[in-house]
């Protein structure tokens, strides 16, 4: 059975939304007299709250978090307690080991006081109502809005290093984002605490929040950038209410409409299906929901909450305990204690996950989990594949999900190798022991985004050709591009990386480079083969390993002395797979391929896809697969299917 979960029916542009009435209408009328999300069915208890809530928050009254519950002041003291020792009384910071995804710093090592999760600590010292804390918390505040950059001529103006041992100045390149995420917390400070701060910390605090404020809007994120599209939303908007700016106000309202309608437009966030952003941005939407007054914000809000919890429940795998790929950004391929804790308190522990690790703002920022999508979280009845359009254009990005109750197998039609991406990844085996799969390519052991993906998926097969774009980028998918095709390295390879309880395999290679590889996991029989590998002249070849918790099968495509490898003198440089994951004993078909030109064609299983085999820019590689596939005869696999 293929499923696809749609935004409701509710779910309408902005302008049809917000934008009916006239500006006096929307000032006399009760703004939560034509809200759509009342017309659905409510309990009466449930339908007057609401209405209650929009009608005060229009009308100015403080949306202010009340006072902790004595359960809720425990389990937060208990979520600051590690954080204590780190405390940094010195330097007034907190202080940890170093840690990064590789790119926008230059530090290596040693320990650090970072700048946002300081600025964490101090809102959550706060909430404790501890008068002890309280200085503690504003001296954390006027250390680190300090390091801000408020001098509106800078091009870092508004923003902030990440750590205290490397200035702005020093960053590689310095990240825009800090203006949204340490904004996020200041305003925890400046809504709830104002009374209890000292007047020079308060006036320090308002002044980075409007400088923030101003950095977000100078810089004007377009709605792809999902979760900081959110994020600067709620600065800008809950900044103009506070401050009672006008003109700020207006700019944040028209950058949360272009957003819902972008959203919408496209049927998917375009930082989709995301373990890591797909909550920030619900985090964010859900302090939006608590501290936007704005009664032409609140039923876009409203939709966008709604939206963002039916991609979570659509992708997850209950019987693993898993959030299902394909993922556009993740840092970690398993979900942590963190997740559990997250659904156990949506849920309001109707479902358990086994966790009930506290977080610093759960009391602060709570987000519920829509009653009728909870079953999705619970049980998995019956295998079922859901296919979303996550970008449209041409082409579009198309990702399919299978979810079976013995694993889940999920693909994207198009992406690339960035360390943040899971473009092709499997889970199977229990909540105890899961286990996983994900593809990745390595340059000198980091992941490469200059690597493409094309692909098509039914059910538990996915057919995959890799190949290279010039003008890719190398760690990172835009901040360190490939320069004139040319890289320098030592090995180059592709990774079956099988980790979770799966780590525990020792996996042997295949005799020959096309010979296909069977691995059972219990019930679970995984099968692979590469029926096409070539990168220039060099000789592809086996390799397995394990270690740090992980084993895996490579593909080596280059593996030696440093050298420069210039991929606009490769004739070809591709790769392909065919990966089939069942619980039945399933023969496993033949692939069949061929090459013309610069085109590797290949069918298997009902699947067919064809893509370049010689490097190219990013640009022209999509081009050349979706006019490849266009020009080839459907075989069932190349398919576009609405959200």
């Amino acid at each position: 059975m293929r499923t696809w979960l749609q935004p409701r029916a509710g779910f309408q542009p902005a302008s049809e939304v917000a934008l009916n009435s006239s500006k006096k209408d929307r000032q006399d009328a009760c703004p939560a007299a034509e809200n759509p999300l009342l017309k659905r069915s409510l309990n009466p208890l449930r339908h007057f709250l609401l209405v209650l809530l929009l009608t005060l928050s229009s009308s100015g009254f403080s949306l202010a978090a009340p006072a902790l519950s004595e359960i809720e002041q425990s389990r937060l003291r208990e979520a600051l307690s590690p954080l204590h020792e780190q405390y940094d009384p010195a330097e007034q910071m907190l202080r940890r080991p170093f840690s990064s995804p590789g790119y926008h710093t230059t530090l290596k090592g040693g320990m650090v006081h970072p700048t946002r999760d300081s600025l964490t600590y101090a809102a959550a010292l706060l909430d404790t109502g501890d008068a002890e804390l309280l200085e503690r918390a504003q001296a954390i505040l006027k250390r680190v809005i300090s390091l801000q950059d408020q001098d509106p001529q800078n091009r870092t103006y508004g923003i902030w290093p990440w750590f205290l041992e490397e200035s702005l100045a020093q960053m590689s390149p310095p990240d825009w984002n800090w203006a949204d995420f340490c904004g996020v917390q200041l305003l925890q400070a400046a809504l709830d605490h104002r009374e209890r701060l000292k007047p020079e910390i308060l006036a320090m605090v308002d002044a980075a929040i409007r400088h923030a404020a101003n950095s977000i809007r100078k810089r004007n994120v377009g709605p792809g950038y999902t979760n900081i599209a959110i994020m600067g939303v709620y600065v800008t908007l809950v900044a103009a209410e506070l401050y009672q700016l006008p003109d700020l106000h207006q700019y944040a309202l028209e950058r949360l409409r272009r957003f819902y309608d972008y959203t919408r437009e496209q049927g998917a966030f375009t930082e989709y299906n995301s373990p890591t952003y797909t909550l920030v941005a619900l985090k964010e939407l859900a302090r939006l929901r608590q501290h936007a007054k704005s009664p032409e914000a609140n039923p876009l809000v409203e939709e966008l909450y709604q939206f963002a919890w039916k991609e979570i429940a659509a992708h997850f795998h209950p019987p693993a305990r898993q959030w299902a790929g394909p993922h556009s950004r993740a840092y970690r391929s398993l979900m942590t204690a963190e997740h559990w804790a997250f659904l156990d308190r949506a849920t309001d522990h109707r479902i358990s996950f086994g966790s009930d690790k506290p977080s610093l703002d759960e009391a602060r920022a709570p987000m519920p989990c829509p009653r009728e999508l909870e079953s999705f979280f619970s049980n998995l009845p019956a295998p079922r594949e859901h296919v979303q359009t996550f970008l449209r254009g041409t082409p579009s990005i198309i990702g399919t999900t299978y979810l079976h109750p013995a694993f889940t197998l999920g693909s994207v039609n198009r992406g690339d190798f960035w360390n943040q991406r899971r473009a092709v990844l499997a889970y199977w085996g229990s909540a105890e022991k899961p286990a996983y799969l994900h593809l990745r390519c390595l340059h000198d052991g980091y992941d490469f985004a200059a690597a493409q993906l094309f692909s098509v998926q039914r059910q538990g097969r996915v057919l995959a050709g890799i190949a290279f774009a010039i003008d890719g980028g190398d760690r990172h998918v835009s901040l360190d591009r490939i320069k004139n095709g040319t890289i320098a390295a030592r090995d180059l390879r592709f990774r079956f990386e099988f980790g979770g309880s799966a780590a525990e395999r020792l996996l042997s290679t295949p005799k020959a480079l096309k010979e296909p590889v069977q691995i059972n996991f219990g019930p679970v029989q995984i099968t692979l083969e590469v029926p096409v590998a070539f990168f220039g002249e060099e000789p592809v070849r086996w390799e397995a390993g394990r270690e740090r918790g992980e084993s895996w099968l490579d593909l080596v495509l280059l593996r030696g002395e440093d050298r420069l490898v210039d991929f606009t003198q490769l004739n070809a440089a591709a790769v392909a797979v065919a990966l089939q994951i069942t619980a039945d004993d399933e023969a496993f078909p033949q692939v069949w391929s061929q090459r013309q030109a610069d085109t590797l064609a290949l069918k298997w299983a009902g699947l067919e896809l064809s893509f370049p085999a010689k490097p190219a820019a990013a640009k022209s590689l999509r081009f050349r697969a979706l006019r490849a596939e266009a020009d080839s005869p459907q075989v069932g696999g190349t398919r576009t299917a609405e959200p």
